[in-house]
């Protein structure tokens, strides 16, 4: 297969990018997005240019790192799919392909196609985490859980924070990925002594991280490859409204 790449190059943050055009011939059509892009960075080193930087780690799905917008959709057009797992075979011959890194003011280019997504980590850093003990693995019956409640808490805890919510948003909010991390918690029992205060702190973190509002347009969870479902937002918007009211009252727990 042959295809024409318009691929973002950028130096570094403080540089301007530009796009930048390559034809590539001679590709698998069952090659994947990131061998494809190898395929590309073995023939630039071969002429002497700068390879293309792009992220990539387990190329398995499971990581979040392979982070681009393909055509202007986040990980490229097929649903519930990373960029590692695209294959070339959905693309026609012939046919030209734009490829930029995620945009948005808390994702900074580091160079080309690779962003900075540490704002994820503060967020998570701010509340994702519990206190009870840890040890010995206990009784799976010492914790009763009722099965909705578990298999709710794992759709949550699906999500690979790889940033597509954030790139398909057009207020590029970050509200699908604090919900699923804080409601992950929030559902089980082990989270529940956290609650208020993880729903407080993960939002407070999110918004000092110049992300945008959550308007609800919904193409978060149409971008996400893991299809976490948008009710989390309306969970993370109860519990962090029930953990403000237990502020301003002074309730008991407030600061839990």
């Amino acid at each position: 297969m042959r295809f024409t790449l318009r691929v973002w190059r950028q130096a570094g943050p403080d540089s301007s990018g530009r796009f930048a055009d390559y034809v590539l011939e001679d590709v698998s059509k069952d090659s994947s997005f990131l061998e494809m892009l190898d395929l590309l960075n073995e023939q630039l080193i071969d002429r002497g240019e700068e390879p293309v930087a792009f992220d990539h780690d387990c190329r398995e799905g499971i990581c979040g790192m392979c982070s681009l917008t393909i055509n202007g959709v986040p990980h490229g057009p097929e649903r519930a799919t990373t960029t590692c797992q695209l294959h070339m075979r959905h693309y026609m011959d012939g046919e030209t392909i734009v490829i930029e890194p995620f945009r948005a003011a808390p994702f900074p280019v580091v160079k080309d196609l690779a962003t900075d997504r540490s704002a994820f980590d503060r967020i998570v850093q701010a509340g994702g985490f519990i206190t009870c003990r840890t040890g010995s693995a206990p009784d799976a019956n010492e914790i009763p859980v009722p099965k909705g409640i578990a298999d709710l808490a794992m759709d949550a805890a699906a999500c690979i924070g790889c940033g597509a919510c954030v790139a398909a948003c057009p207020n590029a909010s970050a509200m699908l990925f604090t919900a699923a991390k804080a409601s992950h918690l929030n559902l089980l029992p082990q989270g529940k002594a956290e609650k208020n205060r993880r729903s407080l702190a993960m939002v407070e973190a999110m918004d000092g991280a110049g992300f945008g509002n959550c308007s609800n347009h919904g193409e978060c969870e149409a971008a996400c490859p893991k299809e976490i479902s948008i009710d989390f937002i309306g969970k993370l918007n109860r519990d962090f409204l029930g953990a403000t009211v237990r502020n301003w009252l002074g309730g008991v727990g407030a600061k839990s």
